[in-house]
């Protein structure tokens, strides 16, 4: 597994993360055994980086992350999680100190810890990155001992843009992959300057890049790829990526054709994101040890030739860029 710098909080990562989402909920139904599986799986082939949030399974993706570590022992991975998106509604006038410290209390007794590695404001309405009190709120949870370092997730690269221009901000999560490459147009450039930590989520486009599913596959009713399709429950852009979904389909029967033999899809979609020098870790997610294995082996493919890198560019302006380039 190779390392990278996690921006300027000091942290090395590996390349290769863990993205604790689909252990927790929103994915089907995932067995405790195989989520720890997962998670072991990953820690044995060398990770060291988990993402997590306070409301993946209500809590039950960090719980299971502290057992899981609790049980290894010895030196411990940098663990991430997310805050904000517990507030109901979901809207800006939530975002005060009393309930993100309130928020973060709660991770660092599901992340059985005394300080959290890193604290990531999760999505939170545009508005948020015009108010420099909620950032000086995070200030805060720093000096008070809660939290090491923080940073954003986000929907949008605008989002990103703003949200660095804070002193503080160390890391940002942002969707990148084959069927969502705005990012490395203009975001990665002032990340690089700024020394920010980029987080590559959903970095399969919900499973599609994997290349097995079909118009026959059937999600389970409380997996996001059935009932969110359409931003029913969240913004449309973290299911699928944004593309719909028959026009996906297609797509990766076209990106397959680039894959040489002997690598999975999945495998050579991860390799494309790494690419990337900006990128300091990716974070696809598993629901059992297999592919937890399977997703760390990326780290150790050769890089991708300039022609399959061009072909891919060429995919997605002709193809996909339609559907979302404008939107994220």
């Amino acid at each position: 597994m190779n390392d990278r710098q996690l921006g300027r909080t000091g942290k090395t990562v590996s390349e290769i993360g863990f993205g604790a989402w689909a252990i927790g909920g929103s994915w089907g139904n995932v067995p405790e055994q195989d989520a720890k599986a997962a998670l072991h799986a990953a820690l044995d082939q060398g990770t060291t980086f988990i993402d997590t949030a306070d409301v993946y399974g209500d809590g039950r993706s960090e719980r299971l992350i502290a057992a899981v570590l609790k049980e290894r022992g010895g030196i411990k991975p940098t663990v991430a999680t997310k805050i904000g998106r517990r507030l109901s509604p979901h809207v800006a006038e939530g975002y005060t100190k009393a309930n993100l410290t309130a928020f973060v209390d709660r991770s660092l007794s599901n992340l059985q810890t005394d300080c959290l590695d890193l604290v990531q404001l999760h999505c939170p309405p545009t508005s948020i990155y015009y108010q420099p009190e909620v950032f000086e709120f995070m200030d805060q949870l720093v000096a008070d001992g809660k939290i090491q370092h923080y940073g954003v997730s986000v929907e949008k690269v605008e989002e990103g843009l703003k949200a660095i221009e804070y002193p503080n901000v160390k890391t940002v999560q942002i969707i990148f992959n084959i069927f969502r490459q705005r990012p490395a147009s203009l975001f990665f450039a002032e990340a690089k300057k700024r020394g920010i930590g980029v987080i590559a989520r959903v970095p399969l486009a919900s499973g599609l890049l994997s290349g097995k599913m079909s118009l026959a596959t059937v999600f389970a009713a409380d997996d996001h790829r059935h009932f969110n399709r359409e931003g029913a429950a969240f913004d449309k852009g973290e299911t699928f990526a944004g593309v719909p979904y028959e026009v996906a389909l297609s797509v990766v029967d076209d990106i397959r054709k680039l894959v040489p033999e002997g690598t999975q899809m999945a495998q050579f979609a991860l390799r494309w994101i790494l690419m990337e020098d900006a990128v300091s870790c990716v974070i696809p997610g598993a629901k059992s040890a297999l592919q937890a294995a399977s997703n760390a082996h990326a780290s150790t493919l050769p890089a991708l030739p300039d022609d399959t890198m061009e072909a891919l560019r060429q995919i997605y302006v002709s193809r996909i860029a339609q559907y979302v380039h404008q939107r994220w």
